[in-house]
């Protein structure tokens, strides 16, 4: 292996790398872990191996000139199959604010690029340093900014509807697609195009970490007021006459007593973890990085088992009663992961 391929393999891999870490870096309050961020690019490079074989069978089944197969058809399926990873994402809980939607949108496109530009380098190893500095710096960098700000926008819209509709990924799908077809149309200027890039997706990617930023300060206050209040409710002897404790009081004519008493503890418990998660969010960005202790592992124990005894529509009907929205579900996979 000579000294120039090796350098033409750093250059086109190391960039976006480098970028995915500063983003990294950037994140205070620490909301996605490293491991979590080394799998999401795993699945990035999953989604590039498949959408080798769709593009392919695409192109022979269109049978249209590849210069117009990668301006209009390529960014739809391989901004689909990226966009796939974070759909699934959203719709488990694993991303809860703009700033680790941008990261992981990143990684995947990072995942997807590394795959990418390591088989055009094994297919044309003689090419020059040129060519892998527009695809390291250009082609690899867009692929993880088209994804992150379809995760971006995606994350919004989901905010927006409070539900995870598949209608809410639109906009950002639509945006993605513009965006890697129109890098793509710019095929005779790659180095204005690499440019392009470049100049873009930090002022972004700054305008989304501000953001997020703000909002995670934001919800951790108000949620810090809401989760103490509802334990102080649950602690007094004046829980039953609380808003809380008359519609818990009505559930006593749908539901068996020790399933309505199921509903209380768990009630208790979640409130308990919420403010847990919270609380080790504000250590995090403090510089503190706060290990789960075994009690609280026992209560995650206890809540699954409360979940198995109230059922699913016992957990239907206490969601007015708690915090349910992406944000708050998304805080106890964090403290229980």
């Amino acid at each position: 292996m000579s000294m120039q391929f090796l350098l033409s393999a750093l250059v086109a891999t190391l960039p976006v790398l480098c970028f995915l870490a500063t983003l990294l870096y950037l994140d205070g309050y620490k909301l996605v872990t490293l491991r979590a961020v080394v799998a999401v690019v795993g699945c990035g490079m999953v989604t590039a191996g498949a959408s080798f074989v769709v593009n392919a069978f695409a192109f022979d089944a269109l049978a249209i000139d590849f210069t117009r197969f990668t301006r209009y058809v390529a960014p739809l399926t391989e901004e689909l199959l990226k966009g796939v990873v974070i759909v699934l994402l959203i719709r488990l809980h694993r991303i809860g604010f703009l700033v680790d939607a941008a990261i992981f949108g990143f990684a995947v496109g990072a995942g997807f690029a590394l795959v990418e530009n390591l088989y055009y380098l094994e297919h044309a190893p003689d090419a020059g340093l040129g060519t892998w500095i527009v695809r390291g710096f250009g082609t690899a960098i867009m692929h993880g900014g088209a994804t992150a700000i379809f995760s971006v926008m995606g994350l919004a819209m989901v905010d927006r509807a409070r539900r995870a509709s598949l209608r809410s990924f639109l906009p950002g799908f639509a945006i993605a697609v513009v965006l890697h077809s129109a890098f793509n149309h710019v095929y005779h200027s790659p180095k204005n195009a690499m440019l392009a890039v470049i100049l873009m997706l930090p002022p972004m990617f700054y305008g989304v970490f501000r953001e997020s930023e703000q909002a995670v300060g934001d919800w951790l206050g108000k949620g810090f007021d809401a989760d103490t209040e509802m334990l102080e409710l649950i602690n007094s002897g004046s829980f039953s006459d609380s808003p809380v404790g008359r519609y818990l009081h009505t559930l006593k004519g749908r539901f068996a007593g020790p399933v309505v008493a199921d509903v209380l503890c768990y009630l208790r418990l979640y409130t308990e973890l919420a403010l847990r998660a919270k609380g080790i969010l504000m250590m995090r960005e403090n510089g503190f990085d706060v290990p789960v202790d075994e009690e609280t592992t026992a209560k995650f124990a206890e809540m699954r088992y409360l979940e198995r005894s109230i059922g699913r529509t016992g957990l239907l009907a206490i969601q007015p009663m708690l915090h349910m929205s992406h944000k708050d579900l998304w805080q106890l996979y964090m403290l229980g992961k």
